[in-house]
Formats: structure tokens, sequence, C-alpha cells
């Protein structure tokens, strides 16, 4: 009831805004010099890595920025180090440039050649500090500090009732342990996959709800909506399930017990389709829900550039406060669901042979 009530008064602001005189919102754009607010640019480039980190715009459209360093490697040009600020705007720099123009090396710096083209042939190996790299590294320094604080305080006070940190890391440990690993991998097996469970966890989680802030840097960068992160996650929950299979487990994939002789060409492609197809879907969840969660946030303040109406900034802060809630519930379901899948899928690659 609630959600239809709050869809309601959205969709009236709405229409109120499209109802205004079209002479009047014409007379109000002439009276501007300023260019149409590109909504899709805005969104696209804040979800997008980037080797910048923009901070804001002024009135006469210069921009204000963090930049962050570049590390190239080429055998012809070597190493190279250097700040992004020298290829800002189109620049060149020593040989290279970012592209610009719409192409499958959109937003990559690439080597040019003599005529100012893209040499396709010598393209740089990257290593630059992008925005997802440094939110990554910032997610990772925050969970190291929290885990070693809480390494401090078991060893100061000992197992007793948790206190300070401890009654915040406490039960979300226990949580995964208990409702996670156990039932999912068994009690005799799930130890060793605690480490990597709860590294999942907590580096997605610190990683969503970073992206929730949008400042100051390194928080607002949309990282765990870079696919490239999602599927090395994916690829990791692989790779140990994989290794941990038993016999059983191949037995399963490559002669199932109890199905005809004839049939195992058709079934074996179709188990080791499903392979693949398990890490496959947990790369895109994770990229999806993350990524979609950012674009609908950044199209409801649009709004009020869109109409260029503060009579809609009320609604459209409301509505984007709404969301940022929703969201925040979603930073914490997304690290549970990719935790929980991780765990399921390690202890279905362990089962008990039956006799």
């Amino acid at each position: 009831m609630k959600t239809r009530i709050v869809t309601g008064l959205f969709c009236i602001f709405l229409l109120a805004a499209f109802s205004l005189p079209m002479s009047a919102r014409e007379g109000a754009a002439s009276d501007k010099d300023t260019t149409a607010f590109d909504a899709s640019s805005f969104i696209l480039d804040h979800i997008a890595d980037s080797h910048e980190w923009h901070i804001l715009t002024k009135k006469n459209g210069e921009g204000v920025a963090i930049y962050l360093p570049v590390i190239l490697y080429s055998k012809e040009k070597g190493l190279n180090i250097f700040s992004s600020r020298k290829l800002a705007d189109g620049r060149e720099y020593k040989g290279y440039k970012v592209v610009e123009e719409e192409s499958d090396l959109k937003g990559k710096i690439v080597s040019v050649n003599e005529a100012g083209g893209i040499d396709a042939k010598n393209l740089p190996l990257d290593f630059s500090m992008t925005k997802t790299v440094i939110g990554m590294l910032a997610a990772a320094l925050i969970g190291m500090w929290l885990f070693i604080s809480l390494s401090r305080s078991y060893k100061k006070t000992g197992i007793s009732h948790p206190k300070g940190i401890q009654s915040f890391l406490e039960p979300a440990v226990l949580f995964v342990r208990d409702d996670i690993a156990i039932p999912n991998i068994g009690e005799h097996h799930y130890e060793k996959y605690m480490p990597y469970l709860l590294s999942v966890f907590f580096f997605i989680l610190i990683n969503n709800v970073m992206g929730l802030i949008p400042f100051p840097p390194p928080f607002g960068a949309n990282v765990t909506g870079n696919i490239a992160l999602t599927f090395v996650l994916a690829a990791c929950t692989f790779l140990i399930t994989q290794f941990s299979g038993n016999k059983t487990y191949w037995k399963h994939i490559f002669a199932a017990p109890g199905v005809p002789f004839w049939l195992l060409p058709i079934m074996i492609p179709v188990e080791i389709i499903g392979l693949f197809s398990k890490p496959f879907a947990l790369m895109i969840r994770l990229f999806a829900n993350i990524t979609a969660g950012h674009i609908i946030v950044l199209s409801l303040i649009c709004l009020i550039f869109i109409f260029d109406s503060l009579s809609i900034a009320p609604v459209s802060i409301f509505f984007v406060i709404f969301m940022d809630c929703l969201e925040l519930l979603v930073a914490f379901l997304q690290a549970y669901i990719f935790t929980l899948l991780s765990s399921l899928f390690i202890g279905m690659a362990m089962p008990e042979e039956h006799h």
C-alpha cells in the first residue's frame, strides 16, 4: 500500500511538470546560454571506470577533479608513470591519449602513431590506478583495519561479552559461519573455506556501502558494478569449487549414475555447461543489481536538471532517499547471496557417496 502511494505521488509530480505551458519552458530555455543537460552521458560517466575522480563542474564549464596516476608499459616506450592530468581534455602525452570517440576502446589509453591515429598494433599494458582500483584498495584497507582491530580486541579481552567493534563484527562472522558455511558445506569441511567466505562477504559489503556514499573519494565509486571485478570474484569461486571436487562430484558429471550409456553424450555437455553457468550467474547478478541501483538513483537526481526547475527537487530528493534505503538493503542482500551461493557450490562439489 505504501509503495502504491509513493508511486502515485511521484506520477502526480511528473504530470504537473509535464503540464507546464510549452511556451514558458521554451522561453526559460531560450534565456539561458547553457547547452541542454545530457542525462545519459552524466549517468554513464558516473558508473563507468575512469582515470580521474570528477568532483564538480564550474559554471564556466571547467571541471574540478582528482587526477589519478597512469602506469603504462609498452615494448617500444618502456615503463611510463605520470598523472592522468596530462591526458585530460583529449591531450596527447608521450605518444599516448585517451580514446573519447565511440568505439570498443572508448575510455582506454592507447598509443598514437605519427599520423595522430590509434596504433592498434602497439596497445600498451595499462596498470593505472583508476577509480575502481582506488575504491577496491580502500575497501580492502578498511576490511583489514576492522579485522586487525577485532583481533587486537580479542587478545585484550579474550572470549567474553562482545564490546566495541566486537559487538558489530562478531554477529556477522557467526552469521556467515552458522547460517551460510556449516549448512551448505558441512561441519567437517567448512573451516578451511571460512577465510574465503568471510573475505568475499565483507569485501562486497564494504564496497556496496561505500558506493552509496557520494563524497568524498574514494567513496562513490561503482566498484561492485564493474563486471571485471565481479568476473574475478566469480572465477575465484569457480576455481575453489573445482579444486574441492571429490570423486563422486566428477563421477556425476562424466558418468552420472542411473543414466543410460547412450544418453551420456548428451548429458556430459549439459553438465559441463552447468559448471560455467553457475559462476556466470554469480557474476551477472552482482554486477546488474548494483549497477541498476546506481542508474536509478542518478536518474532521479537528473530529473531536477532535465525539467530545469526547483519545483521537482523535493520529490526527486524524496525518492532518492527512498531508493538509497532500498540500496542499503540490497548492499547487504547481494553480499549475502554471493557468499551463500559460493558456499552452496563448494558444498555441492563434495557430495557423500551413497551406497
